[in-house]
């Protein structure tokens, strides 16, 4: 089995290609960033990525999105500190075969491979229950964004410019002010302002 791990931090890479290596019959690749992890995917053509969210510019979802513009066939599990069901959803509907949470316990992310591995999905315990709750919620501001929507809500968030969001993702800043437009219809506020109160409140970036 080839396993890639997508994470910014070296520690976190370290810990899990020992976890990989002791738990499975794996050959483990590291990237630090979206593109040396597409260009590690691309050239070692892994069975599983296990991706970090919150990766320097772009972010992960970006990542997600770009290696299966690839390969429709690839397997991501996201492995993140964001435990917000809505990162959850839009990962799974990008296309991502699982997601676990970095505050699950260690046997969630082996669970996640195995079940990966064989075609399946794979949510750990706890965000699956969240995720039940929050479909049965309607006070949720952010159910109508696409993943793409909801990376670019959180690079403002995290106090990212229009032109530096634009540049990060590769796409016009027109494209950028456009879906920043469209959020505010969507999320029913006025101002560029008011999308950056609730990435700050709802994503927690």
């Amino acid at each position: 089995m080839k396993i890639l791990i997508v994470d910014d931090h070296g520690v976190v890479r370290e810990g899990l290609q020992r976890l990989f290596i002791a738990h499975f019959d794996a050959q483990v690749f590291e990237a630090a960033d979206i593109d040396d992890g597409l260009a590690v995917y691309t050239r070692e053509k892994p069975d599983i990525v296990v991706l970090d969210l919150n990766l320097e510019g772009a972010g992960g979802l970006e990542l997600l999105r770009r290696v299966l513009s690839t390969d429709n066939a690839a397997r991501v599990i996201i492995f993140s500190m964001h435990h917000e069901p809505i990162y959850a959803v839009r990962a799974l509907r990008g296309g991502a075969r699982g997601y676990v949470s970095k505050s699950a316990p260690v046997e969630e992310l082996i669970a996640a491979i195995r079940k990966v591995c064989a075609g399946e999905q794979y949510i750990d315990r706890d965000l699956a229950s969240r995720i039940a709750v929050s479909q049965i919620s309607t006070d949720d501001p952010l159910q109508s964004l696409s993943i793409r929507e909801v990376e670019i809500l959180r690079m403002l968030g995290q106090g990212k410019s229009m032109t530096s969001i634009s540049e990060n993702l590769g796409i016009a800043y027109k494209t950028v002010a456009n879906i920043c437009t469209q959020m505010k219809v969507k999320l029913g506020v006025d101002r560029t302002a008011d999308l950056i109160r609730l990435a700050i409140e709802t994503l927690k970036t």
